[in-house]
Order: structure tokens, then C-alpha cells, then sequence
């Protein structure tokens, strides 16, 4: 059903991700509802596809965002920690932040200050307490890296596609937790991957589907690109 789930509206989009089995579960379709894509993307918001947000970013199609979120959903129970790796527009991270509760933290990171400035702004448009309760912030710094001053997290999400897992981001997965993140090579078909930390310390990993992203690169070599 991918690439097919477009709507006229912001709920006839999410009611169609739901028709069609992209969205399964009650807290991601109510996360997903209450956080509008108009808000965080100016062109085309209700088409399933991705969407350019500038500074050679984009916007994931909306049943990317749903398969996600369905994939994470046990680790973004309330109070659950949880790093947004390339958070560009801040949908996602706005998403999960409602599906982790009053008790749970997200952290939204980018290399691009631009990006984060956006994010705030798209945030702020509906969300200001998401923001003005510290459940929610957006900061610059390479994702690669991760976020160790926030971390150990339960749910990693990467919104680009790496040639291989950081291993910055491993060590900040908590036992127990999940991350996903698209795998391969620039420009060519890539594998969404879902890594699982068992308590005991071991990594399973598990390919899930074949996919498409820009790639998670160096902060210098995106902006030269996207000039």
C-alpha cells in the first residue's frame, strides 16, 4: 500500500494509513491524528511520498512514519527515552514525544541549524508544551554521534541512510531497546533495518524492507550538496 495513501485532508490521510494496515494500533493512529503534517511541511502534505523541507532534507512519506512508529511502538511506552537521529521537520519527534507521556523524553537531533530552528517553529505551531515541559527539544549535533547526554535510549530512530550502523548509536541503546535505520549505499536501494539490544547485551538484527532515503552524512558535504 505504500505510495498510495494520500488524502485530501490531514485525518482522510491518516484514516487512509489506517484502511489500509500501515497503521495498526491505537496510540500511533491518536499520535499520528494529533499532529498534523501541514504543519511541519508546506508542500503537498497529504500526498504518501516525501517531501523537500530545504537544505537537502526531506520529509518522509507518511507511511514511512507510520510503519516506524507501528515498528518502535513497544519502546515508546510512557516514559520511555527516545533519540530522533535527522529529525528535519520534527513530525516524528513530535509524534513519538505524545506516545512516551508526560514522564517519557525525546530528543530530536540535526546537524543542520536551520533544521532545528524548523523543527522548534513547526513544534511550536500546536505543540508548545511539548516543548515548554522539556519532553520534547531539538538540538544541532552530528547524529552520527548520537546524544550521549541524554541517553541510554529505548527507541533510536534514523531518518537517513548510513553505509553502516554507527556504533556511537549502539552504545546508546539501552537493553531492551530498538533502534531502525535505513542501511546502504547513496542513491541506491537501502535496507530498513530494526536493531534489538536483549537484556543480556546482544544485538539482534532483523531487515525489514527495502527502501529509499537521503543519506546521513557530514554536515559540510549536505549543504554543499544541497547548494
Amino acid at each position: 500500500m505504500a505510495w498510495r495513501c494520500h488524502g485530501k485532508t490531514h485525518k482522510e490521510q491518516i484514516q487512509q494509513l489506517h484502511k489500509n494496515g500501515i497503521i495498526k494500533s491505537d496510540a500511533v493512529y491518536s499520535a499520528m491524528l494529533a499532529v498534523a503534517r501541514q504543519d511541519f511541511c508546506s508542500h503537498d502534505p497529504y500526498r504518501d511520498s516525501p517531501q523537500s523541507i530545504g537544505s537537502n532534507a526531506t520529509i518522509s512519506a507518511p507511511h514511512m512514519h507510520a510503519y516506524a512508529l507501528e515498528t518502535l511502538r513497544d519502546h515508546l511506552k510512557p516514559g520511555c527515552k527516545v533519540l530522533d537521529v535527522g529529525c528535519g521537520s520534527g513530525y516524528l519527534s513530535a509524534c513519538m514525544a505524545l506516545m512516551v507521556g508526560e514522564e517519557g523524553r525525546v530528543v530530536g537531533i540535526d546537524h543542520i541549524p536551520s533544521l532545528v530552528e524548523m523543527s522548534t517553529a513547526n513544534t511550536r505551531k500546536h505543540h508548545n508544551a511539548l516543548l515548554d515541559s522539556g519532553r520534547l527539544s531539538y538540538v544541532e549535533g552530528d547524529g552520527r554521534m548520537g546524544y550521549p547526554a541524554g541517553g541510554p535510549y529505548d527507541c533510536i530512530h534514523v531518518g537517513a541512510a548510513a553505509p553502516d550502523i554507527p556504533t556511537a548509536l549502539l552504545d546508546q541503546l539501552a537493553r531492551g531497546g530498538r533502534m531502525v535505520i535505513p542501511v546502504g549505499a547513496e542513491n541506491s536501494v537501502q535496507k530498513f533495518i530494526q536493531v534489538d539490544m536483549t537484556d543480556d547485551g546482544h544485538l539482534d538484527k532483523k531487515n525489514l524492507l527495502e527502501v529509499r532515503y537521503v543519506p546521513l552524512t557530514d554536515k559540510g558535504r549536505q549543504i554543499r550538496t544541497w547548494r
